[in-house]
């Protein structure tokens, strides 16, 4: 039977298993893909397999924020998923990160949904092999890369960016990178953290690729013909990375 959500079943879901918030970041990998087969696109879910190298691969989307990750994640699990990679874009709490590749070793679990499936003291830490892989493959392309720690939070605008309201309530969302900083935290998202560890409770081995395509509070950011160039980048570097993986 086909999942809720995702539309997918194990004889349309291969076992390397790409995910990316965009559905619309989900057609540029399309395009790198042999074959692509059209699962579905029904609600945030937009979702692809082919193969790529000879390594059968999916490709879908999760929308923002760890509640729709983790309803991907559980569906493509139920579909057969054994390995899973987060594709897509973060914001660095470095000033020279910016539109370099942040792969990292761990993430703090500050999201919501992930305390649904296990206690805070549960890691959420990416299979090394994998970020190795991804890591080598990063090289390749002659683009810098950083293991570092990163972190996953639910409140964009209370957490990440200002916006009217939270300017207008006196929200101090500077307090949020000074500590986190102090932490030698490198980079923020909405995903990471929950897709590390459901995946690990899932015995799925899984890990991170980001750009990061924005500095704090969006101080600064990629643009233009840049930005869709990095986001490109990142496609092809994801998907050979996995082929990489696959082929030891």
């Amino acid at each position: 039977m086909e999942t809720l959500y995702l539309k997918a079943e194990k004889t349309t879901v291969a076992p390397y298993v790409i995910f990316s918030g965009d559905p619309w970041r989900v057609e540029v990998l399309k395009r790198y893909l042999d074959n692509p087969t059209h699962v579905a696109f029904n609600r945030e879910f937009n979702t692809y397999t082919g193969s790529y190298q000879g390594v059968p691969i999916t490709v879908s989307s999760t929308g923002i924020g760890a509640p729709s990750a983790a309803i991907a994640l559980e569906e493509m699990y139920e579909a057969g998923m054994k390995v899973a990679v987060r594709m897509g874009t973060s914001m660095s709490l470095l000033d020279d990160m910016l539109g370099h590749f942040i792969i990292p070793a761990a993430v703090v679990r500050r999201d919501g949904t992930s305390a649904t499936y296990v206690e805070r003291g549960y890691p959420a830490v990416a299979d090394i092999e994998l970020v190795n892989a991804m890591n080598e493959t990063v090289a390749d392309h002659g683009r810098r890369y950083l293991n570092g720690i990163t972190c996953s939070m639910d409140g964009f605008y209370t957490q990440m960016h200002d916006s009217r309201l939270s300017k207008e309530q006196g929200r101090d969302i500077s307090s949020t990178f000074n500590e986190i900083k102090k932490l030698h935290v490198c980079a923020i998202d909405m995903e990471s953290s929950c897709i590390l560890t459901v995946a690990r409770l899932m015995g799925v081995r899984a890990c991170v690729v980001t750009v990061a395509t924005v500095l704090e509070n969006l101080k600064d950011s990629l643009k233009g013909d840049e930005r869709t160039s990095a986001e490109d980048l990142l496609c092809r570097v994801t998907l050979e990375g996995l082929a990489r993986f696959a082929a030891v």
